[in-house]
């Protein structure tokens, strides 16, 4: 669309219209924070103009200054044009009412394990006060390890990640969200580097991504670094050393959550003689799963 046309948007509902359109006709991929067109326009137009995120409606007939609409416009165009997902376009992703800054260093925050912790994982943990540690492996910018804090606030938290770029991120969430007494980073390739413990909860949201969807990813996601994507042949291949090892990291009646996103089959053909139970989201039925230190090592 050419300069002379763009001066023909005027107000935060003409550039919503504008915004909608493009990411439509583009074929855009949302999935790293929201579902769809408009919520994304929505968000990344609050975003650039400095308002609340979540009070469009007494906006939407406010005229924008020419400077506010070509701030957008240029947001938008690498949207669009380079496919870049909106949390590296404005630094920072949502995760059940928390902020996280965010850059390529690391993914960006979405798991669905978010809303397990956000319930204390009820009924799975009794008593959120007598967790006393847990172990966020592969934690990227930190998010799981400081919802985990918050859901259990008489925890220490290890946030491990084998990424030291990672880690400089999270120790960015974890000092932003005031919890540097209580969640630590460590680079460790999985347990390989990590000090001896018993956690009574383990949570983990790996590279688990199996060749051929890798292959077949929208563009969106090779934004992302592969290395917290790819999970080889079948997507398995980070879990089988997981689930391995997880036994001598865990306290007796210790549980591990682990996120397996789309793999489910590549899990079941795995792991067959493993029965653990799935954990349901709001959008997810078998892509979390729950086992116990007894059924990893029995």
């Amino acid at each position: 669309m050419h300069e002379t046309a763009h001066h023909e948007l005027f107000t935060l509902r003409d550039l919503m219209r504008y915004a909608v359109s493009q990411f439509n006709a583009s074929r855009l991929s949302f999935g790293h924070g929201s579902d769809n067109a408009w919520d994304e326009a929505a968000y990344l137009l609050l975003h650039t103009l400095h308002l609340p995120l979540d009070t469009l409606d007494p906006f939407l007939d406010a005229r924008v200054l020419p400077e506010e609409r070509e701030r957008f416009l240029k947001l938008l165009e690498r949207r669009i044009t380079d496919h870049v997902p909106a949390a590296y376009l404005t630094g920072e992703a949502w995760l059940q009412g928390h902020r996280f800054v965010v850059d390529p260093r690391v993914i960006i925050p979405r798991s669905p394990i978010s809303e397990l912790l956000a319930d204390g994982l009820s009924p799975w943990v009794a008593d959120p006060d007598e967790v006393d540690f847990v172990l966020d492996l592969c934690t990227g910018s930190g998010c799981l390890a400081v919802l985990a804090a918050l859901a259990f606030p008489n925890a220490q938290v290890d946030a491990v990640d084998i990424s030291e770029h990672a880690l400089e991120v999270a120790d960015q969430n974890i000092e932003l969200s005031g919890l540097d007494g209580r969640v630590t980073t460590h680079c460790s390739d999985l347990f390989d580097q990590l000090p001896q413990c018993e956690y009574s909860l383990i949570v983990c949201n790996p590279p688990y991504v199996n060749n051929h969807s890798m292959e077949n990813l929208p563009q969106e996601y090779r934004h992302e670094p592969t290395l917290a994507l790819a999970g080889g042949e079948d997507g398995m291949d980070l879990v089988r050393r997981l689930l391995d090892q997880a036994p001598d990291f865990l306290a007796p009646g210790g549980m591990l959550v682990l996120e397996i996103g789309n793999e489910y089959s590549n899990f079941i053909a795995a792991f067959p003689d493993l029965e653990p139970v799935w954990l349901s989201t709001e959008n997810t039925e078998d892509q979390i799963l729950l086992l116990t230190r007894e059924q990893l090592a029995p």
